[in-house]
């Protein structure tokens, strides 16, 4: 369904559109501050991973305690 979607020339035409949009001026802007939506993106996952990493380890010895 999706296949070929991304291929260069389509990236291109995307860059193209953007640029006639935003204008030159704004692309730097828009480009940090995507990186910074993916960079806090990527951080809140990994919290999250942690965190639930955390509570199954701690999940059994809780668990042990009560049953012994």
């Amino acid at each position: 369904m999706f296949r070929g979607l991304l291929e260069p020339t389509h990236l291109i035409l995307i860059l193209l559109v953007v640029l006639l949009i935003f204008g030159p001026s704004k692309l730097p802007e828009i480009g940090r501050s995507f990186g910074k939506t993916i960079r806090e993106f990527r951080r809140a996952s990994s919290a999250s991973f942690e965190e639930v990493t955390a509570e199954k380890e701690a999940a059994p010895s809780t668990a042990e305690k009560t049953n012994g």
